[in-house]
């Protein structure tokens, strides 16, 4: 049996220290584009384990792309989202970093999340913002020449990179879009310094 392999990125210095999650939120956050890495978001009422594996038939995982997002409730209870107008999600960011991701409901097969708002809030400490996203079919558009097949923002982070990916199109037959930012056919795009973030644009090899 192989073992898993991964990498822990606390949040708090320990179990206790972290949170209790609300009713759907997601309570850890596992990546797994280059070195897998799990991110501990909260910790599940009564006792209850969230899961850190990387296999998402766990029944507790939301898949999005390169990510899983675990849950303490079973993910056979939610509904079913409906494209472009069901939020699927709502990512919140508070003013002393803390972040909440609450699941509404999943996005059918072979879908992509993208966001729909921006919603700015004002608390005691600052300002706040909540970011809601939608379901949307995945394309199957033929790339045209000279055109990106997908996408790589990549925020560095005190302790790691982050990258989202995004699909724009698909590679004609006999050609393959880069996977991964460093891959052949990757050539660098915008630097966004203030948010430490570069962008990166994939074509068909």
């Amino acid at each position: 049996m192989l073992r898993q392999k991964y990498i822990i990125v606390e949040t708090s210095k320990s179990e206790e220290d972290l949170p209790v999650c609300s009713p759907w939120s997601v309570c850890n956050k596992v990546d797994t584009y280059d070195t897998p890495r799990v991110e501990r978001q909260c910790r599940c009422p009564s006792g209850q384990t969230c899961s850190a594996s990387l296999t998402p038939s766990d029944g507790h995982t939301i898949t999005d792309k390169n990510r899983q997002f675990k849950l303490c409730e079973p993910i056979k209870k939610l509904p079913k989202c409906r494209y472009f107008r069901d939020v699927t999600w709502t990512f919140i960011t508070y003013p002393d970093n803390v972040t909440q991701q609450i699941m509404h409901c999943a996005c059918p097969k072979n879908s992509v999340a993208y966001i729909i708002k921006r919603h700015a809030f004002q608390t005691e400490q600052g300002l706040g913002f909540q970011y809601s996203f939608a379901c949307s079919p995945q394309s199957r558009l033929r790339c045209q020449r000279k055109e990106p097949c997908r996408l790589f923002t990549v925020k560095k982070r005190p302790q790691f990179e982050e990258v989202n990916t995004n699909t724009l199109c698909q590679c004609p037959h006999g050609h393959r879009c880069p996977r991964h930012h460093m891959d052949p056919g990757v050539i660098p795009g915008k630097t966004y310094t203030e948010d430490s973030i570069r962008t990166y644009s994939g074509y068909c090899m």
